[in-house]
């Protein structure tokens, strides 16, 4: 995918800070993995930390907003939607806030298919749902980030298409 301007230094870092929101959801999944290979704690220290500390954090507890939610809602309104922000970055965030929904739908159906077993799940199977959905997102982040850094698009084939859908004005 090419789209009319080159992708700037400034813009390329820009491009990389969404991915920062999927790759913090995702960590949580990753705790099978940690408990098995501790020294993987290190490099996503990072990722647990703004889980914690940002995404986890309630703002309005009444209602059950979080700071993920209010992050979400202020990447898609001030950077997706005002067309001011480079393209490049624009679709990038988008491509992020996707993998978010993507994330928080297999969050929905894991609890789902939790409640409706009973419990009763093994837990092996439970490990390798959740390892999935970890190295998953960290794969299809990773590939991302690479190829914002390049300064070329991404291309994850429904994610790209969706994104580069949402961000046309």
């Amino acid at each position: 995918m090419t789209w009319q301007q080159p992708a700037t230094p400034l813009h390329r870092f820009y491009s990389c800070l969404p991915y920062l929101l999927p790759l913090s959801a995702g960590v949580i999944y990753g705790a099978v993995l940690f408990q098995q290979f501790p020294i993987l704690l290190f490099p996503f220290f990072p990722f647990i930390w703004l889980y914690g500390n940002v995404l986890a954090f309630p703002l309005v507890p009444i209602l059950g907003l979080t700071g993920e939610f209010f992050l979400f809602m202020g990447l898609f309104f001030l950077v997706v939607r005002d067309a001011r922000v480079p393209h490049f970055v624009r679709f990038n965030t988008m491509q992020a806030l996707l993998m978010q929904i993507v994330l928080f739908i297999a969050q929905l159906l894991f609890q789902l298919v939790e409640q409706v077993s009973s419990n009763a799940l093994p837990s092996v199977i439970n490990a390798t749902i959740a390892n999935t959905i970890f190295i998953g997102t960290t794969l299809l982040a990773g590939y991302a980030i690479y190829h914002s850094i390049r300064g070329e698009y991404s291309d994850i084939p429904t994610l790209s298409q969706a994104a580069s859908f949402q961000c046309e004005l």
